[in-house]
């Protein structure tokens, strides 16, 4: 039999956040976004592929920050050499810094879809800048997208505090579903600036979905025949499932790219990349800008962590070793029977519940991340979960034997 965790301390924290943050905490770390009295809220510090709470209560850190954390938590190689460059000259400057170009060279040396690039902070930068570079292009107005790509005006989806008129051009359409694209297409024909798509799927607390066989080729036959900039939203898969993304993995190349997350270990750092005639338009055109774009830490530590990447074969054996993982995991859930569902690729596992008329399936989602929690295997249960590099043997036979242990308990 489980027992709750010691959490005094978190939920002092949380109930001192509720009266200087609205809400506590922003968005996605809310409470409400794990199971509330469970899951601790405030973290204390990280080390490799752990985590550890203020109540000293310790987990294998499966979430992965979200997804940035594709080595682990205080990569002393990467620190060290953000360190030494705030100590040696500085970050933040009226101009930019020489990383600058080193990193985009590097960057289009790696991505099939990089002949130059702006460098933002964010993933929700990268997006909005595909979308307004897009348009600009195009002189077209329609924005078809499928998948989540951040909290601005365009494509959010709580609607809360926006005029209908600064969303109703963007048309959303389902993965892997080719007519349903090419439906849109034609209703809007000849108004359509961009297709943004995640080549992975990962809908919010869904199975995640590989593309079918031929399913990205099609989207990049439609964009041309419709005469759309197809941007591939990389934040999540960049550097994760390759060096050069899904789409050097699935071999489909995009016009623009949007990439962050992994690119930088952690460190808050994203960028738009595209083919040169479409990214033109940045110069006159279309204005991105930002007081900390050019900030050279972040510079550094995207240069020093594909380093590792390049160095190590992060990302083949992330493959690997998540393969073998899922198909653990896939055992564990057949040989369980309860209704659970193994999904993702490789390097992002998920398990989620099938959908019931009476909802009895939100009760064993509820219950299974519950159990999984209190035996200190950190998921999230609306979220895919993340195979990190530092992640040792020992972690993930503790993932999957808690895992197996929170399915009997059901």
């Amino acid at each position: 039999m489980s027992h709750p965790l010691n959490l005094t301390r978190s939920m002092e924290l949380w109930k001192e956040a509720q009266t200087l943050i609205p809400g506590g905490m922003l968005g996605i770390r809310r409470p409400y976004n794990f199971v509330p009295g469970e899951y601790p809220v405030f973290i204390a510090r990280g080390q490799g592929g752990r985590v550890t709470d203020v109540d000293g209560n310790d987990y294998v850190d499966m979430l992965c920050s979200y997804g940035p954390i594709i080595l682990g938590h205080r990569e002393r190689e990467i620190d060290d050499k953000v360190v030494a460059h705030i100590r040696d000259k500085g970050f933040c400057f009226s101009l930019v810094h020489e990383t600058q170009n080193a990193l985009v060279k590097k960057l289009r040396e790696l991505i099939p879809s990089c002949e130059t690039a702006v460098i933002v902070k964010t993933g929700s930068d990268a997006t909005t800048a595909a979308v307004r570079v897009a348009r600009g292009f195009t002189g077209k107005l329609k924005i078809l997208r499928c998948g989540y790509h951040g909290w601005h005006d365009w494509c959010v989806e709580v609607h809360g505090g926006l005029p209908e008129k600064l969303y109703e051009d963007t048309h959303e359409f389902p993965y892997n579903d080719l007519d349903a694209l090419e439906a849109l297409l034609k209703t809007h024909q000849g108004n359509v600036a961009a297709i943004v798509i995640t080549p992975v799927g990962h809908p919010l607390a869904e199975k995640v979905q590989a593309p079918a066989p031929g399913y990205l080729k099609g989207v990049r036959e439609l964009a041309d025949r419709y005469e759309a900039v197809l941007v591939f939203d990389e934040i999540r898969t960049g550097f994760r499932v390759a060096l050069g993304g899904a789409q050097q993995r699935y071999g489909v190349t995009p016009d623009l790219t949007c990439v962050g997350k992994a690119m930088a270990n952690g460190y808050a750092i994203a960028a738009l990349v595209g083919k040169a005639d479409i990214m033109r338009v940045v110069e006159k055109q279309v204005f991105i800008s930002s007081t900390y774009f050019p900030n050279s830490t972040e510079t550094v530590a995207a240069l020093a962590t594909i380093d590792v990447l390049e160095r190590e074969k992060v990302c083949d054996a992330l493959w690997e070793r998540g393969t073998a993982f899922l198909a653990r995991l896939e055992k564990i859930v057949a040989d369980s029977g309860v209704p659970a569902e193994v999904s993702g690729i490789p390097p992002m596992p998920f398990i989620t519940f099938p959908r019931r008329d009476d909802g009895t399936h939100k009760d064993l989602r509820t219950r299974f991340y519950t159990e999984v929690i209190r035996r200190g295997v950190f998921l999230q249960p609306y979220h895919h979960g993340y195979i990190a590099w530092r992640h040792t043997d020992v972690d993930l036979d503790q993932a999957a034997g808690a895992i197996e242990e929170a399915l009997k308990a059901l």
